[in-house]
């Protein structure tokens, strides 16, 4: 018996994500948050286009959007000379662009999606220990009216930097603190710089950093989270635990700090004002050794913590949960194989690794510092390029087909057509991302043959699947499929064609995530169903 099925511990956006995705997959969860009341500050304020993605399959998109300002570039300054200007211009099919919004605001628009779904946070509620055996987790809980053991098949901790949760399950954390520490500052800035362009300008002596101001647009009237190095008066002491990151609560920079910096470094004269919060902030880079032993997980900050450069940090976790939530739901029905959980750490660890290094380099020289292809930096620092190919349930794409591999993002395409709907739309507005999703191709040639060769692989497909597979058949212009029983998209642009480079007979398979498990230009239904066998039991 269990009081729950997944348990998660912190209520930042992680776990929120996790129980929002746990929850729109009809699987009980509870989440627990030590803070009696969410924090009011801006730790994280840069959203990547591919988690725009995961919220618009969370049903927050709307929301967000409306709270946000859109980030256009960034501007770089060099000894008080413009060095660099960076556009963030994405491919014409990735449908959206880099944003800003204050972390606290994330916060809210996710906890008022999760209590639309029946569930709310408990707050101050605290894990002081946990046990696992085969069969569930017991974590000890704490709040105002004591302890009480809650038992659940599984736990998710997404308890940030000083995790009780990685601590307990005896998960090591390697790297190292920054020397420097930084001041951080929400205020209104008077200049004329353009708006929805970030700033870094610096001072260098003998090519090393010696004086730093980054500005990130927020939401507002002229409003920046500005960081900076921290004046010596302000500088601390290590922390309890040893992982110097996050917040040092005691010691606030007054504006007259942030003014001292902004009239050293400002690419022109600009006074600072109406101070909203402010902090001093120590950075860590590390990363666990695994993501999960048994039925206990790790996400986001609990996993790995790095430099704030490129806004990386919390979509990384994001992205961690939206990853492990759709196979924790298939576990707890008992529809996922054997091992799937644990795919979470085969494809998840390896993106911790290259953000948390990718990031110490931005961090010291600057996002895309010695690289040629400003194109590919944007892409990669988006997020679109995160590839599972290693994954032990991924298809090996080793045929040499053109198009997309399995492992990468599926790729988006607009143009497409269906009967009683009266205008185009996307592909990605047609996934419905709780299930997985088979898109047959059907080209200018298919005949009847080749059309009931496809419906036996949407069967094979729906079987293996335990019916938790979406199917449609998208057809080129002129292909004769009226006669079929499956859902016929129409790729009336032929820009599916493109983006996949696909042929009659192709199959792809997308997972609720968003990325292709399956691609093949000659699929079969036995091909097809040894595939999802590693993913369905």
């Amino acid at each position: 018996m269990v009081d729950t099925e997944v348990l998660i511990i912190g209520a930042g956006p992680v776990g929120l994500t996790a129980a929002i995705e746990l929850a729109r997959r009809g699987v009980d969860c509870r989440i627990v948050e030590a803070l009696s009341e969410p924090p009011q500050y801006a730790k994280a304020v840069g959203i990547q286009p591919r988690t725009l993605e995961v919220f618009e399959g969370s049903g927050v998109l709307r929301q967000v959007l409306d709270a946000s300002i859109q980030l256009r570039g960034q501007l770089v300054y060099l000894d008080g000379a413009e060095a660099a200007r960076m556009e963030l211009t994405l491919p014409a099919d990735v449908p959206y662009g880099f944003i800003g919004l204050p972390q606290y605001e994330t916060e809210r628009i996710l906890r008022e999606r999760l209590a639309s779904m029946g569930t709310r946070v408990e707050r101050g509620t605290k894990l002081t220990t946990f046990e696992q055996d085969d069969a569930g987790v017991a974590a000890v809980l704490a709040d105002a009216d004591g302890e009480r053991t809650v038992r659940a098949h599984y736990l998710v901790g997404c308890d940030g930097a000083h995790s009780v949760v990685r601590k307990t399950l005896g998960l090591s954390f390697e790297g190292a603190a920054f020397a420097e520490q930084y001041m951080l500052g929400d205020v209104e800035l008077d200049w004329s710089l353009p708006r929805g362009y970030g700033v870094r300008s610096m001072r260098q002596t003998d090519g090393v950093t010696s004086d730093l101001l980054v500005c990130i647009p927020l939401p507002g009237h002229r409003r920046y989270r500005v960081s900076t190095l921290v004046p010596a008066e302000l500088a601390g002491t290590t922390s309890a635990d040893n992982v110097e990151h996050g917040f040092e609560g005691g010691r606030k920079p007054e504006l007259r700090h942030i003014q001292a910096v902004l009239d050293r470094l400002a690419p022109e004269p600009a006074t600072a004002s109406n101070l909203r919060w402010s902090s001093v902030f120590k950075i860590s880079h590390r990363i666990v050794d695994s993501y999960c032993r048994g039925r206990v997980f790790v996400a986001g900050d609990a996993a790995h913590i790095h430099p704030p450069t490129g806004a990386r940090g919390m979509n990384t976790g994001i992205q961690d949960a939206h990853n492990l939530a759709w196979k924790l739901a298939l576990a707890v029905t008992g529809d996922g194989a054997s091992g799937l959980p644990e795919s979470y750490d085969a494809e998840r660890r390896p993106v911790g690794v290259e953000v948390v290094g990718r990031t110490v380099r931005s961090a010291r020289e600057g996002i895309g510092a010695g690289e040629s292809d400003p194109d590919y930096v944007i892409q990669r620092e988006a997020q679109l390029l995160i590839d599972y190919g290693d994954s032990p349930i991924v298809a090996n794409s080793a045929d040499g087909s053109a198009g997309p591999r399995a492992g990468g993002r599926a790729p988006d395409a607009t143009g497409l057509t269906r009967d009683a709907v009266t205008s185009a739309f996307r592909l990605f507005s047609l996934l419905g991302r709780t299930n997985h999703t088979t898109l047959l191709y059907a080209d200018a040639g298919t005949g009847a043959e080749a059309i009931g060769a496809l419906e036996s692989l949407a069967d094979a497909a729906r079987r293996t699947a335990h019916g938790q597979m979406d199917v449609y058949l998208v057809a080129a212009p002129g292909a004769e499929v009226d006669g079929t029983v499956l859902p016929v998209i129409r790729d009336d642009e032929s820009k599916f064609a493109h983006a996949y480079s696909a042929k009659g007979g192709a199959a792809y398979v997308v997972r609720p995530d968003g990325y292709l498990g399956y691609a093949r230009h000659a699929a079969s239904a036995e091909d097809l169903a040894k595939y999802l066998g590693s993913t369905f039991s």
